[in-house]
């Protein structure tokens, strides 16, 4: 299947708005539809999208894998009902971290996460609610970099030859895949969105997961979700494309109080790009850098080291895994 990038300069986002909402409501016909809010951008968007074009015949849930950051589900859910879309949260957490028990490849983790929310947790929900269609925020990027080679994106599935009725018993339909983030962004604010909403900084399906080298424990997430809060509170006033936290595998050498610590590794990463296909580290004064680390070596348990990526993409990737 080809795939017709629309770039942003030839975007007219009312134009596909309106194409997008005849194209799913075509699809889904007279059923019923899932559709995966995971509260990023491009999931936004498109709920916004399905709930324009199919009304009631929308079942959108928010799957809590134990993978997002601090409060997030709560925000996610509570934003859109804001906006008249109702939500379902459902408590997923204890089929994520069985999935990915013992996985350090990162490959293996990427794949645990899409047969847990496509087989296990979404063919559930598709199965017992008699809907036809999954409606999920699949994007130009994560197409480009799956086929390529570069990185699985876990909600790529069809264009590696997945046919999804057959595996999960659904069609999957993908309203922003012609899209890159920026183009995703102009839509949002046609849809009349909150900008806090269509202009938050990316965040990856995996979540957490792709933030963390090695083994996803509970324990390990709540570090890098700690430490993602840090980070995100001191550069939400900074002009840039993203920013993160990564918790790396190895222990590292460390000091308090006059003994050693043997404890963990934070690097951050915050990068200046238009569509994630090239980016370039942000240059932060030397001093904030000091602050976040000061902070995350306070505030994070057993973390005894901060880094900070200077590597451009490529040969670096945005997220670590």
């Amino acid at each position: 299947m080809t795939i017709v990038e629309i770039k942003a300069a030839d975007l007219q986002p009312e134009t596909f708005i309106e194409d997008q909402c005849r194209s799913i409501s075509r699809q889904v016909g007279d059923s019923r539809a899932v559709n995966a809010l995971s509260g990023g951008v491009d999931s936004s968007v498109t709920t916004l999208l399905a709930h324009r074009a199919l009304g009631d015949k929308l079942l959108t849930y928010f799957i809590d894998n134990g993978l997002m950051r601090q409060g997030e589900p709560e925000a996610v859910v509570a934003a859109m009902r804001q906006l008249g879309v109702p939500v379902e949260r459902v408590d997923a957490r204890d089929e994520f971290f069985t999935a990915l028990k013992g996985k350090a490849n990162p490959e293996e983790k990427r794949q645990a996460i899409t047969d847990t929310f496509y087989k296990t947790v979404f063919g559930r929900l598709v199965k017992e609610s008699g809907a036809s269609c999954l409606l999920q925020g699949t994007i130009y990027t994560d197409v480009e970099e799956t086929v390529a080679g570069i990185k699985r994106q876990h909600n790529i599935l069809a264009q590696l030859g997945i046919d999804t009725e057959a595996a999960f018993g659904y069609k999957v339909v993908e309203p922003l895949i012609q899209l890159r983030k920026t183009g995703v962004r102009a839509v949002g604010k046609a849809l009349e969105m909150p900008e806090a909403m269509y202009n938050r900084p990316p965040f990856p399906g995996p979540a957490l997961a792709a933030r963390i080298v090695g083994e996803v424990t509970p324990g390990r997430v709540e570090l890098v979700r700690a430490a993602t809060a840090v980070v995100e509170a001191e550069l939400a006033g900074v002009d840039a494309f993203q920013y993160l936290a990564i918790l790396h595998e190895d222990r590292m050498t460390g000091m308090r109080d006059g003994k050693r610590d043997y404890g963990w590794q934070i690097e951050i990463r915050c990068w200046d790009s238009e569509n994630a296909v090239t980016a370039t580290p942000t240059d932060l004064p030397f001093n904030l850098l000091r602050k976040m680390a000061g902070r995350i070596t306070a505030e994070v348990p057993g973390v005894v080291s901060v880094t900070y990526n200077i590597t451009a993409k490529p040969p670096s990737t945005i997220e670590a895994v």
